[in-house]
């Protein structure tokens, strides 16, 4: 249900055109109907265009009530289901140092070496001792596929994506990490191609109006709207001419939520 809500939304431009034109349509086979019905004194003729004009009509009605439908799903809907199954799962995974689905390699012993040249020995004072700094591990950002298609458009500052990483598979809600930045900067969005968008890029409901120069938090991405699949994920980055002047192509690869393992029964009973 939620797919549907959600592809609803991200079609709604399309559908109001779409329900624009039939209505004017509609309205035209109205008018045409009402003339020939005040034209004509055959009751048979007026009886075809009274039936013509009660269908316009009817399905007038029909359009509207179509159009108000998708209102609801766009601005009511859609923005309860992304706030109600969205927000406690990207909490939990930002704040929590969970296992991931592949292990993390442990440190090669002798990768490098401290110069303890100036380090004195003895009973010294502490305040005055120089002590080795270790340098951070890059953060991991989750489990790669190997031999993925390469991203595109990445190279440069104003549009990157460090997570999701290229060739990532992601079962869960996560939050997009990178950069969207330009100059005359507008707006950036995400857009994803895959088996739920028919092979086409779709916009997703994220759109940014700030930019971010620096790496951090552009959004978030809830896998669960969509089928399994591999992807194609992509920010990109416009002007104020509603111009698209950078994007960060990636692949991606939907999965079904890893099941939890069930207990078989208390030890000891």
């Amino acid at each position: 249900m939620a797919t549907v809500v959600f592809l609803i939304e991200q079609w709604a431009t399309g559908l109001y055109i779409i329900f624009g034109a039939l209505l004017v349509l509609q309205f035209w086979r109205f008018n045409r109907a009402q003339q020939a019905y005040r034209g004509t004194q055959f009751e048979l003729e007026r009886g075809m265009a009274r039936a013509v004009r009660t269908s316009a009509l009817t399905f007038m009605v029909f359009l509207v009530e179509a159009v108000l439908f998708v209102v609801a799903i766009q601005f009511v809907v859609a923005p309860t289901i992304r706030e109600t199954v969205g927000v406690p799962s990207v909490l939990s995974i930002v704040q929590s140092d969970g296992e991931f689905r592949t292990p993390t390699t442990a440190p090669l012993e002798g990768a490098f070496s401290i110069d303890s040249s100036g380090v004195q020995l003895g009973e010294v004072n502490p305040a005055n001792q120089i002590l080795p700094t270790p340098t951070l591990t890059p953060t991991f950002v989750g489990t790669i596929v190997p031999n993925s298609p390469p991203p595109v458009g990445c190279d440069t500052p104003n549009a990157t994506l460090q997570i999701p990483g290229n060739g990532m598979i992601v079962f869960e809600p996560l939050v997009v990490r990178g950069t969207a930045t330009t100059d005359d900067f507008a707006f950036y969005k995400f857009e994803l191609n895959g088996p739920s968008t028919f092979g086409n890029f779709a916009p997703l409901a994220v759109d940014g109006t700030q930019p971010v120069a620096e790496l951090g938090d552009l959004g978030q991405l809830i896998p669960s709207f969509y089928e399994p699949g591999e992807y194609r994920f992509r920010v990109v980055v416009f002007d104020t001419a509603n111009a698209a002047r950078a994007s960060c192509e990636i692949t991606i690869f939907i999965s079904e939520p890893i099941p939890t393992a069930t207990p078989l029964g208390t030890p000891g009973v």
